[in-house]
């Protein structure tokens, strides 16, 4: 998957990305409590690389943090920057590819990668260019956070699909589901995004979007993680943190 194949994916999903919720509000204010917890007493000044519409930028600076958020594609990054001050909340937010911030070296306290935005990158100089640069731009002893689908489970099953999201809109409820296709080689897989909408009469509108990610193991992330000047690594799962996915936490050495 190319770099503009995967930011027309994310250019096109931003206007209905918060259909994916059942209440994106919600979503952020119980996403930020659990990320909050893992960030530790603050303010801190945050990096969110991934930011998307800004589902964890909003409410971590809602909860007080100093937060700039930057996402491959510049749709979603402009939708993130309207929506936090319509909800009270600053976010200075800038189109970026994670493997080249356009920030100053030791800026950040704390850099966050979500929702499993790094599998997007395909081979490993990839992850490992952008954690590097994600080393740069924090301080010594600051904070990484990634989180990722559980991907140790998912090798070993392969699924074929995603469960089925199912929120309300103001025109009927909005379905989404993902089928997977897995690569040859048993860790990539290429994703069909469907998106169903109440259409004319009993009639469906569907939408489909595609995508390619990388299903990265824990063992694999430690060792990108690790290589790129991280130490103090420890995996939270969501029973403990109370994130839907697992939390990798990390410390910039030096």
């Amino acid at each position: 998957m190319t770099d503009s194949s995967t930011r027309d994916f994310y250019d096109s999903l931003a206007p209905d990305y918060h259909r994916i919720f059942a209440d994106w509000d919600a979503s952020i204010a119980h996403q930020a409590r659990a990320l909050g917890a893992l960030l530790g007493p603050g303010p801190h000044r945050v990096l969110d690389c991934s930011c998307g519409i800004g589902t964890q930028a909003i409410g971590l600076a809602l909860a007080g943090h100093q937060v700039v958020g930057s996402d491959l594609s510049p749709v979603a990054a402009t939708r993130a920057a309207a929506e936090a001050p319509a909800r009270g909340a600053r976010l200075p937010t800038a189109a970026a590819d994670m493997r080249r911030l356009p920030f100053v070296s030791s800026v950040f306290d704390v850099v966050v990668c979500a929702d499993n935005s790094m599998a997007h990158l395909l081979t490993a100089p990839d992850v490992a260019a952008a954690l590097a640069e994600m080393r740069r731009v924090v301080r010594d002893g600051g904070l990484l956070l990634l989180t990722f689908r559980d991907y140790d489970e998912i090798r070993r099953t392969r699924p074929g699909a995603a469960p089925p999201q199912v929120s309300e809109s103001s025109d009927g409820r909005v379905i989404t589901f993902q089928l997977w296709h897995w690569h040859e080689d048993g860790e990539r897989y290429d994703q069909e995004y469907f998106q169903l909408r109440p259409g004319e009469g009993d009639d469906w509108a569907v939408r489909v979007r595609r995508t390619t990610s990388w299903a990265l193991t824990r063992a694999q992330l430690t060792e990108f993680v690790t290589g790129a000047g991280f130490v103090d690594l420890r995996w939270h799962d969501p029973a403990s943190s109370g994130f839907y996915q697992p939390v990798l936490t990390a410390r910039a050495a030096g």
